[in-house]
């Protein structure tokens, strides 16, 4: 089979890989399509194994496949492996870390969690952007008859990371949510905020967009490139704060906003990878008191945004060579142009 290999230094290489073969436990996904996320630029930039190592994942080891949204049919099981567990033909996403699978927080869905280790399908191992993939049966995820193939890469990853968040800030009806950055992740986070009920508050530096953030159910936005955030988040509050500050940008500059600008007792949760922000302990957090770092979809939470039929979902067109690619519905190639800073749409592995 033939595969996307991130070599680093802004290189990627097709190569030619043997087939894989299921190993006990394991299961071959035929893929059907396979996303881009914003993480994986990080390891398309940066210098190799240099991604890797900065997200604590090593880094000495050679050049994988890349994707971890992917998405396809299962074609070949392994020893141990059911036809109930796995039938042939079954539509599946995979939530792309494995564990020891015995631990506590495996066993709860949390394998990225593991303290034995993990691998990370796209990251540390041969991923979805290839025509099969190899993974152990328990990662896999259902996906709904409902959804498309690319509809389902998007929730493996980026709009399941966004959901994540939003049930462990245990969102409300009735609450100020904002949510700073509106790449892939962050406009998952306000469309689904505001099917949930929260007052969202749109923060980007990107004009088009804010308008696509107002499109899916933004109360309001905050162009931060032209106004102090935690300023206008606090006139739009009357002065308390919001209730939720979500950041999907990993900027250091939206990450302290995120904390000042959330009421006493609100809640602060980081999902964008990598960097850093330097707090005042007492002014930013003492003071404050909650907040959440990192959040990725669970296995099984995986499915709760792939069942949720939202009026205004991702849809999947014809993309540069004929692949499919993931847009907001209805926007056509404007939605291209706003989800990718005015580039052509995000391309997604196909096995068609």
């Amino acid at each position: 089979m033939r595969g996307a290999v991130f070599l680093g230094n802004r290189r990627i290489e097709i190569r030619n890989f043997p087939d894989p073969a299921p190993g006990p436990g394991e299961v071959v996904i035929r893929m059907r399509a396979s996303g881009m996320c914003g993480s994986d630029l990080k390891f398309y930039r940066s210098p190799p194994g240099e991604a890797q190592k900065a997200l604590g994942l090593g880094g000495d080891a050679e050049p994988f496949i890349a994707g971890h949204e992917p998405c396809g049919e299962v074609v070949a099981r392994g020893p141990g492996v059911s036809e109930r567990e796995a039938p042939t033909g079954q539509r599946v996403m995979d939530h792309h870390y494995a564990g020891c699978g015995v631990c506590r927080h495996c066993r709860l869905g949390w394998s990225q969690l593991c303290r034995e280790g993990i691998v990370v399908y796209g990251v540390t191992a041969n991923g979805g952007h290839a025509e099969y993939l190899k993974v152990p049966v328990r990662t896999l995820v259902p996906l709904p008859e409902e959804l498309s193939f690319a509809e389902g890469a998007a929730v493996a990853c980026g709009t399941g990371t966004a959901y994540g968040a939003l049930r462990r800030m245990n969102l409300a009806g009735g609450a100020t949510l904002a949510v700073f950055g509106q790449g892939p992740v962050g406009i998952s986070a306000t469309l689904l905020g505001a099917k949930m009920g929260a007052r969202v508050i749109a923060v980007e530096t990107n004009a088009g967009r804010l308008a696509l953030a107002k499109q899916f159910g933004a109360d309001a936005v905050v162009d931060s490139s032209k106004v102090d955030a935690e300023k206008a988040l606090k006139d739009l509050t009357r002065g308390e704060g919001v209730d939720l500050a979500l950041d999907c940008t990993g900027v250091a500059a939206a990450r302290l906003a995120a904390v000042r600008a959330a009421k006493t007792w609100g809640t602060v949760c980081f999902v964008g990878e990598g960097g850093e922000v330097t707090l005042d302990v007492s002014r930013d957090m003492l003071r404050k008191r909650h907040g959440h770092g990192r959040v990725r979809a669970l296995r099984g939470g995986q499915s709760h945004p792939a069942r949720a039929h939202l009026h205004a979902p991702l849809e999947a067109r014809p993309g540069p060579g004929g692949l499919p690619a993931v847009r907001p519905a209805g926007l056509g190639q404007r939605g291209d142009r706003v989800l990718n800073r005015g580039q052509t749409p995000i391309p997604l592995a196909s096995g068609n």
